[in-house]
């Protein structure tokens, strides 16, 4: 029998999420990413706090020193990040499938989200999959911060979420996520 064990630990915060079918994306966007980079989707696990401006904007406060909302948050539990600018991060070690390795956390804010996705002229499905996808490459040690490693992250992004059926998010110039 196939393991059926969820990839995504999600805690809903904000009963807004509910209605945006939150679990079903996040799922099928960090199990594709997981799927395109050659990884298992068994014998990890990623904790995606679905909450709201508030809340994330005292999480940016607690952990970056910027106490306003933001669309999205991760903290990787391993630094994988690749040494050279462009290179590819190491890959994480897979636990159990019935104790999986934690690549870390994630909390996605309701309202930033929304209105990202109306001025963009987005669908907030397609918006929320593609900050998941965004940040389960963070837990990954991808990164935007060097120039190289941005365009790789970008590269990855888009193929992934053309797999999914979602158009390029930069095709307009949008910049990266946080």
């Amino acid at each position: 029998m196939a393991d059926t064990t969820p990839l995504v630990d999600l805690v809903i915060e904000d009963d807004r999420w509910n209605a945006a079918a939150l679990e079903e994306l996040a799922q099928n966007a960090a199990n594709a990413t997981l799927r395109s980079l050659g990884l298992p989707t068994t014998g990890f696990e990623i904790a995606l706090l679905a909450c709201d401006d508030t809340r994330i904007a005292a999480l940016n406060g607690q952990f970056r020193g910027k106490p306003l909302a933001t669309n999205v948050l991760s903290w990787p539990s391993w630094d994988l990040a690749a040494e050279q600018d462009g290179g590819t991060p190491e890959r994480p070690e897979q636990g159990d499938p019935n104790d999986a390795e934690s690549l870390g956390d994630i909390a996605i804010a309701y309202e930033t989200c929304a209105r990202e996705a109306q001025e963009q002229g987005k669908a907030f499905g397609d918006h929320v999959t593609h900050l998941v996808v965004h940040s389960t490459l963070h837990l990954l040690g991808y990164d935007h911060i060097r120039d190289k490693d941005a365009a790789l992250m970008e590269e990855i992004e888009i193929r992934i979420l053309a797999l999914l059926g979602v158009a390029d998010p930069y095709a307009d110039g949008a910049e990266m996520p946080h």
